[in-house]
């Protein structure tokens, strides 16, 4: 990190020094860094600071290297930026707190508040059915926040796997009927009455838990446009077995619908109607990317197979 960003970290947080630099991850392709940075004197202990280093990636761990999925972060990170700057204070979902934003030709440095320090330090790699409820509440909450909104600087679909965002991933897809498919698939999402903001990547990894079982989300590279269901289906089939994400379907539904209209001024049966019937048209959707970008993804399974048929089967 060039000197610049560190002296605009402690002119933005009040400290006195930086204590100490934590990477707590790199980013996807090698596009930078997330780190811990310490603080003194300050009234925060620390703040995790997102440093994008736009011309840096080049390597992507399933080899998937092109200008187009180069141009298609670069713009993720702006949508992000414009996300923290526009739209992150009328989420009444838990997310950080954005303390600032500065940029120097191709560098980012996004300055959150440290969710650890205020509670949510646990991070899953399995949930149980409250914790599930609880993400849902989250999603229920984000997506409510959201809703009739334009996406003025953000990705007009939201959804990282969003079909004109990956060509090339549909270009090798070997499962004919699904390539096929594809459009009409994309077409019934989009034309979807009611829309909302979508998380974009709202995998199990991006929820931040509490001890009282309260949740956080994060990562905002990829909000845009569309139906919430892409996020609900999104989510749960990163959390649970296929048997279960069949099993526990409908209710499944009937909790996030619930946390929904808790979440309005007014329950809305009508978005509720078009939504659950577009829950499996959004789970073949994911589908439709995942075979084309890795063939053999744990999460292409059986029921996914189903739904997705199913889905193909009714346009």
């Amino acid at each position: 990190m060039n000197e610049q960003f560190k002296s605009f970290i402690l002119e933005r947080t009040g400290a006195s020094s930086i204590r100490s630099l934590d990477t707590i991850q790199n980013l996807w392709s090698g596009y930078g860094k997330i780190i811990r940075v310490g603080l003194e004197n300050s009234s925060k202990p620390s703040v995790v600071v997102k440093h994008v280093q736009l011309t840096e990636g080049k390597y992507h761990p399933r080899g998937w290297n092109s200008d187009f999925g180069h141009q298609r972060k670069i713009k993720s990170y702006q949508v992000e930026t414009a996300w923290y700057q526009n739209y992150s204070k009328k989420s009444t979902a838990r997310l950080p707190d954005c303390l600032a934003i500065t940029t120097d030709k191709e560098e980012v440095l996004i300055i959150l508040e440290d969710l650890d320090q205020v509670g949510f330090h646990q991070r899953k790699h399995s949930l149980n059915w409250d914790q599930i409820k609880s993400c849902l509440q989250w999603l229920a909450q984000f997506h409510a926040s959201y809703i009739g909104e334009k996406p003025v600087k953000l990705w007009e679909v939201g959804t990282y796997w969003h079909l004109e965002t990956r060509p090339q991933e549909l270009e090798v897809l070997s499962d004919q009927s699904l390539k096929e498919a594809a459009a009409l698939i994309n077409q019934k999402l989009n034309d979807c009455e009611y829309k909302t903001f979508v998380h974009g990547d709202a995998k199990l990894a991006n929820f931040c838990f509490s001890e009282n079982g309260q949740v956080a989300g994060l990562d905002f590279q990829y909000v845009g446009g569309g139906c919430g269901m892409k996020d609900v289906a999104y989510f749960i089939g990163s959390c649970l077995s296929e048997n279960d994400c069949e099993r526990l379907e409908s209710e499944i539904l009937d909790s996030y619908f619930s946390f929904l209209h808790a979440e309005l001024d007014n329950a809305n049966l009508a978005l509720e109607t078009e939504w659950r019937s577009l829950y499996r048209v959004a789970w073949a959707d994911f589908h439709r990317f995942l075979k084309g970008w890795s063939p053999g993804h744990w999460k292409i399974n059986s029921y996914s197979e189903r739904v997705t048929k199913e889905v193909i089967n009714s346009l």
